[in-house]
């Protein structure tokens, strides 16, 4: 019966404690803090982005100003970002994922020609290729996780679009600053292989400076 008593009596004790420690820290949702909603403004879902201003693109031709949870706190939860994507002439938004959302894109100055990867799925649609010339006005949809890219086939004038995300923290990876960008960086035989190419052209890609056009 005392032990009994006792393992009561130590449970209590375990359960006050990890009450206490609960109720001092602060609570996390999806990794961000949770604000006091008696300590909520206007500015936490508000930020001066800027982004009716054209910006400076990279060598691929693209720059990506996202607005994420990570700029304005007050999306957490929410499940929705949005971007601006500059596009200098011939530049692109190299092929990428969104590993956590669908991205649905529409074309504010110029054309863009977009597509999309399916994936491995059997045949015969196994990687189908989806693509589409999009003018002023036009809206694309990319479905979540697939590979896609955009491209500015004008040689004399730049591009501008609206991607509008389904996650307050989306992701971005691009393939090939993945695959041959990576630190360290994967073995020569394994991309050799993989890419079914000589290991000398691996390594000249591995020798490149892959650019983030994300900021």
């Amino acid at each position: 019966m005392a032990s009994s008593s006792s393992f009561l009596l130590l449970a209590v004790l375990l359960a006050l404690v990890s009450w206490q420690a609960t109720a001092s820290d602060p609570i996390r949702v999806n990794g961000f803090v949770c604000k006091n909603p008696m300590e909520v403004n206007a500015d936490n879902f508000f930020k001066a982005a800027a982004l009716d201003k054209p910006r400076v693109t990279n060598k691929v031709g693209s720059n990506v100003t996202l607005i994420n949870v990570m700029q304005i706190a007050g999306l957490n939860t929410l499940g929705i970002s949005i971007a601006r994507i500059d596009y200098a002439p011939l530049g692109q938004n190299p092929p990428h994922t969104h590993p956590r959302a669908t991205e649905i894109l529409t074309v504010l100055e110029g054309t863009l020609y977009v597509g999309f990867v399916t994936s491995n799925q059997p045949a015969p649609n196994r990687n189908k290729f989806l693509s589409k010339v999009l003018n002023k006005g036009d809206v694309f949809v990319f479905p979540a996780g697939l590979i896609h890219f955009q491209f500015n086939p004008n040689p004399h004038k730049p591009a501008v679009a609206i991607a509008a995300l389904s996650s307050q923290n989306p992701g971005a990876i691009t393939i090939a600053n993945a695959v041959f960008g990576s630190d360290p960086q994967i073995s020569d035989d394994v991309l050799a292989k993989a890419f079914q190419v000589e290991k000398n052209t691996i390594d000249w890609l591995q020798a490149q400076f892959w650019e983030n056009n994300h900021n």
